[in-house]
């Protein structure tokens, strides 16, 4: 098995370094981490603009990788339109192998997270393979998210830099963010803000995708670097 790309004391280390620090500094880690090997993801919901105004300000022509998963609602493909154009953004984006239209008519529209498996499946197509596609295309070395300890329960155990594989390190700048304090960094830098967002393989929103239980634990790092 191939050693991972940082150990598990080196992340130790490092987060010991980086939660006391500003989330400015926290991209600047990543960024000199990456070595010109860098992606941000989106989904345009909610506060996004924080976290890619954040990141752009540094790294202006960083790939910007949307898995649209065809089911936005009409305001929000209008707000990353805005948010594209506002903030030059370097888009590249992944879509499902099937639109929304093919599946829902073959599968019967969006199915309801009673029904685990089929609502799995969903899951599975519309975000987690072009996802996981875009980060093979794409190939980075740091994959900077935004999400933050208040959301979920999973995210409230986590650290500002982990690893999703052994070869991809993940950098949360936002992560002890309060949405004051997410809502205060728009208003001071003039940003927009999407509030009609619905994540259909979410549902509920402290419920999680998929994206980030896929990411290496701490017992994973530690039997890759032996």
């Amino acid at each position: 098995m191939n050693k991972t790309i940082m150990t598990a004391e080196e992340i130790a280390q490092v987060n010991v370094l980086l939660n006391s620090s500003r989330s400015e500094e926290i991209v600047k880690w990543g960024l000199e981490k990456a070595q010109g090997s860098a992606v941000i993801s989106t989904n345009f919901r909610p506060l996004e603009a924080v976290l890619l105004h954040m990141v752009v300000k540094q790294c202006p022509d960083i790939p910007v990788l949307w898995v649209d998963h065809g089911y936005n609602t009409p305001q929000t493909y209008k707000f990353a339109e805005r948010l594209i154009k506002q903030l030059n953004l370097n888009v590249k984006l992944y879509i499902p192998v099937r639109t929304a239209a093919h599946r829902d008519t073959v599968n019967g529209g969006i199915p309801s997270i009673e029904d685990q498996a089929a609502h799995d499946a969903f899951t599975s197509e519309v975000k987690l393979e072009p996802f996981t596609r875009g980060l093979s295309e794409l190939n980075p070395r740091v994959w900077f998210t935004a999400i933050r300890k208040s959301q979920t329960d999973l995210r409230a155990g986590l650290e500002p830099v982990s690893l999703h594989t052994a070869e991809l390190i993940k950098v949360s700048p936002v992560l002890d963010y309060t949405d004051a304090d997410m809502k205060a960094y728009l208003e001071k830098n003039d940003l927009p803000d999407e509030e009609t967002y619905y994540d259909p393989t979410k549902v509920l929103e402290k419920r999680e995708c998929g994206l980030h239980t896929l990411s290496m634990t701490k017992e994973d790092v530690a039997t890759s670097a032996k």
